[in-house]
This record gives structure tokens, C-alpha cells and sequence, in this order.
């Protein structure tokens, strides 16, 4: 890309994460600029401003690639608002899990967003969609969702891996294992009390490779069903996921599909996409196949658990 290509329009959500301790995205726009790029930050007002702001870019002739900014909202609304468009988006991870970033190879490093943009290496990315609301990376049912919830509501600011100690420790002395329903593809798979997963990434918060088989651009969603009525059933669940070897059990339902369902009769089972509160049930999960033309670090592959556990201490 030169500069007479166009000019590159950067989209900035300053409420991300603990983002304004974060100079990565000031950095490599300074980069941009010393090579004659002509950057245009665009700070977000509201999380949906973001997808307007992306819309408004793809449509202008004269701009030649959107910057996001922000966390892994910011970049589901951005990739929303990109939707069919051919403009490629980069992304710039400042959340507090930047799920979809570290998926794709992303670190917090300058150089690695300099080695990214000059190699201009690309490849499409699915969405879902959770009802009427897009995700890039996963959606969750049950336990997550409460914990997302009590996350959002205590929230006043940036949010930090400390503001979920609280919201996980009263959600696993509070939560109501809830049946839920699901179906895939018009099989119905499931019809019980559990944890249902469904996502376009492997690796959930801290890593956790959850939907271990999940490809971002294979035209699927993966979907892990947790077979689960208690606390005790739950931290055998986590530790077997933590030692990768969940998918294998009696316990565990993993599929994978284009149409999914979830639904259940109790009303307060919560929902979250992308570590944001999600819609109610029922949900209807559909996948948009290469809605997005993503640059990525080549040859790069997901953070594992270690990695982001020190990057989270960091």
C-alpha cells in the first residue's frame, strides 16, 4: 500500500480496556504518518458510532483501509459496519482480551503491526449473527453470559481482569443450572441443563481452547455443548478444558453448523457475544461466510494460555 492509494481512516474507541495506558495505536499512526500516510483517527462516541464510522469509510472512494482500534466490541462493530465491503480492516488490540486480535496472531507490539501492514497479507473472516446483533468471535449461554452481565452492570470505567474476580465468584455461588435447547441444523442435539458455546475462533477468555476446531474463515460456527447441573460438574468441565482434553468427553457435545438455535423455557438464563451482554432467548445463530477481508500477521498462530496470562499481569 502507498500513500497515494488513499488515505487510512484509524477508528478509536478511548474507553476500551485500560486503553489510555496503551500508546500502541498513537505509535503506529505516528509510523503511518512519517511514511506520508495521511491517517484520519475517528474517536468513538457510543459502541454502535463504531459501525457507522466503518460504514461511512467503506463507502469513500478515497479511503484505502479502516484501522479499528479498541477491543473485541469495537472490532465486532467496525467488522459489522465493513460487511460485504472489500476494504480491509486491521485491527489494533486495545481491550482486555482483544480475543479475536490474539486469535489472529496479534500481539501488543509495535513491530508486529508494522511487520502486518507491510507484508499486506489478507484473509476473509466470518461473522456471526446472534438474532439481530453481529459477533466476530464467540457467544455464550448460560454461566459466561451472568458473568458478563454483573460485569457490565458494576461497570464505570475501563474494565480490567480484576472487575470479573467478583462478577465469576457470585455467579458460582448463585447460578441456577437452567435447561437449555439447542439445534443444529435443524438436528436438534441437545435438550438439557449445561453451557452452551458457539463461536467463528478456538480460544476463549484466558486462552481456553474451547472450540478447539474453529476457523475463522470456513464458512462455519462451531458449537460446544457443556453437559452440566452443578458447581462440582463445572470445575471438572474447567479442567478439562484447561488440560484440552473436554471435546473427548461423554460430558460434551462439539458440533459444528450454519444454523443454530438455542432456546429454553426459563427466562433468566443470560447471554453474552464477544464479551458484551448478547440478546435474550431464543437465539437464532446464523454465519455470514467471508463477510470481512482481515490483515494478518503471516504465519502467525493464537495465543495460548501462558502468553496471555502474562500479557493480562503485564
Amino acid at each position: 500500500m502507498k500513500p497515494e492509494d488513499g488515505y487510512i481512516a484509524f477508528i478509536v474507541n478511548p474507553m476500551a480496556g485500560s486503553s489510555s495506558n496503551k500508546p500502541i495505536g498513537r505509535r503506529f499512526a505516528a509510523y503511518l504518518r512519517d511514511r506520508g500516510f495521511d491517517v484520519r483517527t475517528n474517536p468513538t462516541m457510543y459502541m454502535e458510532h463504531a459501525a457507522e464510522l466503518a460504514e461511512r469509510a467503506s463507502s469513500d472512494y478515497d479511503c484505502a483501509l479502516i484501522v479499528a482500534v479498541g477491543g473485541d466490541g469495537t472490532i465486532r462493530e467496525v467488522a459489522h459496519g465493513l460487511e460485504g465491503s472489500d476494504k480491509p480492516l486491521m485491527m489494533v488490540p486495545h481491550g482486555t482480551e482483544n480475543l479475536l486480535a490474539s486469535e489472529l496472531g496479534f500481539d501488543e507490539k509495535l513491530d508486529t503491526l508494522i511487520r502486518t501492514f507491510e507484508a499486506q497479507y489478507t484473509r476473509p473472516l466470518d461473522l456471526g449473527k446472534s438474532n439481530d446483533r453481529c459477533f466476530t468471535s464467540i457467544a455464550g449461554f448460560g454461566f459466561d453470559g451472568q458473568v458478563v452481565d454483573r460485569v457490565h452492570r458494576q461497570r464505570t470505567g475501563h474494565i480490567t481482569h480484576l472487575d470479573y474476580f467478583w462478577p465469576i465468584w457470585r455467579s458460582l455461588s448463585e447460578y441456577k443450572f437452567r435447561p437449555m435447547m439447542v439445534r443444529v441444523d435443524g438436528e436438534e442435539i441437545f435438550d438439557g441443563p449445561g453451557l452452551v458455546f458457539v463461536g467463528n475462533i478456538s480460544r476463549y477468555s484466558v486462552g481456553l481452547k474451547i472450540l478447539e476446531q474453529a476457523d475463522f474463515g470456513d464458512g462455519l460456527l462451531d458449537v460446544c455443548i457443556y453437559k452440566c447441573a452443578s458447581r462440582r460438574h463445572l470445575a471438572r468441565h474447567s479442567i478439562m478444558t484447561l488440560f484440552k482434553g473436554h471435546s473427548k468427553s461423554s460430558d460434551v457435545i462439539y458440533r459444528q453448523g450454519k444454523d443454530i438455535h438455542v432456546s429454553s423455557e426459563h427466562a433468566d438464563i443470560f447471554t453474552q457475544i464477544d464479551g458484551d451482554p448478547g440478546p435474550p432467548l431464543p437465539a437464532h445463530i446464523t454465519v455470514i461466510p467471508s463477510a470481512v477481508n482481515v490483515m494478518v500477521p503471516e504465519g502467525a498462530k493464537p495465543a495460548g494460555i501462558k502468553t496471555r496470562i502474562l500479557r493480562a499481569l503485564s
